[in-house]
C-alpha cells in the first residue's frame, strides 16, 4: 500500500520536450494522489501543473559537446545544488525526464542515498552505446520507455523497464484534419503552407534557424504565394527567432510566429522542415510529410559521426525501419537541397498519401494510456512507510 502521508516527487526535465512529458506525468499522478507535492526542475508546462522549479529549465537546454563545454561550470553547479537539496529534502521518488547526461548522474547519487529513482525516456542506446544499458540499470530502479523495442534491452541486463507509449500519440488524433487546422489558423485552403521547426534550444535555434529561413526564401522563389508557420515553445526561443527574422535577408519572408500549437501548424502545412529530434515524431503523428535536417559544430560532428549505429537519425525512419522521409544532415543540409526536398513533397500528393498511411499505422502502435502507465510505474517505486 502507498503511504498515507503526503507524497513528494522530484522531477527534472532539461528541455521543452521533457517539459511536455513531465506535465503529462504530473497530471496523471495528481489524478491518483491529489496531495502529491512536486519539486525539481521543469519548464512552463510542468510549473503550470504544480511543479516548484528550483532552477530555470532553459539553463540546462544545451546541445553538442562543444556547446556544453562553454556552459559546463554552470550546469555542474546546478547539478550539485540539486543533488544536495534533494538529499536533504528526501523525496519519495526521483524521476529524471530525458536529459540522460544530467539526470542519470543525479539518479545515481540519489539511489545511493536510498531514494528510489526512475528514468523516463530511454536514452538512444540502440543508436549509440548498447553497453550503456549495463550502467543505467545500476543508476535507476526503473526505466520508462516510449518505444516498443526498448524495454527488452534493460530486462536482459537485469533491470526493470516497460513500454508506456508516447504521450503525443495519446493526445493527437489518429485522423489529422488539415482543413480544420487551416480554418482555425485563418489560412486559405488553396495556398502552399510550410511549417518550420528549427528546434527548441537556443543553441539549436542559432544553428538551424538561419539555414531554415534561407530554405524558406528558396521555396518562396518557386512558390510566390507560399506562407510559413514558425511555432515556438518558450519566450526565450521567440526572442531568439525574432533576432534571426530581423536580419535584412529575412524581412521579406511571409512567416507567422505562433506560441506553441506545433501540432496545429504541422497539421495545416503541406510539408514541414524540422530539426532532428522529438519534433519529428510530432510531425509524423500529424500525418504530414517532412524533411529532417540537422547541423552541429564541426568539432561535435567529428566526435560523434562514427558512433552512430543505426542507418537513420530521424525517429519516423527509425521506428518504421526504413527511410520514409528524407534526412539532410551536416554538409548535405543546404538551403537548395532542403527546398528541393520540400517542393518534392508538395508536388507529389500520391507520395504523401502513402506516407500518411504509414504514419497512421505508427500512431496506433505508439498510442497507450501513457500518463496512467507512467504514473503507476512511478508510484510503484515508492517504498511504503
Amino acid at each position: 500500500m502507498l503511504p498515507e502521508k503526503p507524497i513528494t516527487i522530484a522531477l527534472c526535465a532539461g528541455e521543452a520536450s521533457g517539459d511536455l512529458l513531465g506535465a503529462h506525468l504530473i497530471a496523471a499522478l495528481k489524478q491518483q494522489r491529489p496531495d502529491i507535492r512536486f519539486i525539481g526542475i521543469g519548464g512552463p508546462r510542468m510549473q503550470a501543473e504544480g511543479l516548484h522549479s528550483l532552477f530555470e529549465q532553459e539553463r540546462l537546454a544545451v546541445r553538442g559537446y562543444a556547446e556544453v563545454l562553454k556552459r559546463l561550470p554552470e550546469i555542474l553547479n546546478i547539478r550539485r545544488k540539486l543533488i544536495a537539496y534533494l538529499k536533504t529534502e528526501r523525496p519519495d521518488v526521483f524521476v529524471g525526464i530525458d536529459a540522460p547526461d544530467f539526470n542519470l548522474h543525479v539518479a545515481q547519487k540519489l539511489k545511493a542515498a536510498g531514494i528510489p529513482t526512475v528514468h523516463y525516456v530511454s536514452p538512444s542506446v540502440w543508436a549509440w552505446k548498447r553497453k550503456r544499458v549495463q550502467s543505467i540499470v545500476k543508476q535507476v530502479n526503473r526505466v520508462l520507455c516510449l518505444f516498443p523495442m526498448e524495454p527488452q534491452l534493460y530486462i536482459d541486463a537485469g533491470g526493470k523497464a516497460e513500454f508506456v507509449g508516447h504521450p503525443l500519440a495519446q493526445t493527437l488524433p489518429i485522423e489529422a484534419d488539415r482543413t480544420a487546422a487551416r480554418t482555425q489558423l485563418k489560412l486559405p485552403e488553396n495556398i502552399p503552407v510550410f511549417a518550420i521547426l528549427p528546434g527548441s534550444r537556443i543553441s539549436e535555434i542559432d544553428y538551424m534557424a538561419p539555414l531554415f529561413l534561407h530554405t524558406a526564401a528558396h521555396v518562396l522563389h518557386k512558390l510566390p504565394d507560399a506562407q510559413f508557420l514558425l511555432p515556438y515553445p518558450t519566450a526565450a526561443a521567440r526572442s531568439r527567432l525574432l533576432h534571426h527574422l530581423s536580419q535584412p535577408e529575412f524581412k521579406h519572408l511571409p512567416i507567422r510566429l505562433q506560441a506553441a500549437k506545433t501540432a496545429l501548424a504541422c497539421t495545416a502545412a503541406d510539408a514541414v522542415l524540422v530539426a532532428s529530434g522529438t519534433a519529428t515524431l510530432e510531425v509524423a503523428l500529424c500525418k504530414r510529410p517532412m524533411v529532417i535536417s540537422y547541423k552541429i559544430s564541426e568539432l561535435t560532428y567529428r566526435l560523434v559521426r562514427h558512433k552512430i549505429k543505426v542507418p537513420h537519425v530521424g525517429l519516423p525512419n527509425i521506428l518504421l525501419q526504413r527511410g520514409v522521409v528524407p534526412e539532410l544532415l551536416q554538409h548535405d543540409a543546404t538551403p537548395e537541397k532542403l527546398a528541393a526536398a520540400l517542393l518534392d513533397w508538395f508536388r507529389q500528393p500520391e507520395k504523401t498519401a502513402q506516407l500518411q498511411r504509414d504514419f497512421t499505422e505508427l500512431h496506433r502502435t505508439l498510442k497507450k494510456d501513457t500518463g496512467k502507465l507512467a504514473a503507476n510505474a512511478v508510484l510503484a517505486e515508492i517504498t511504503p512507510s
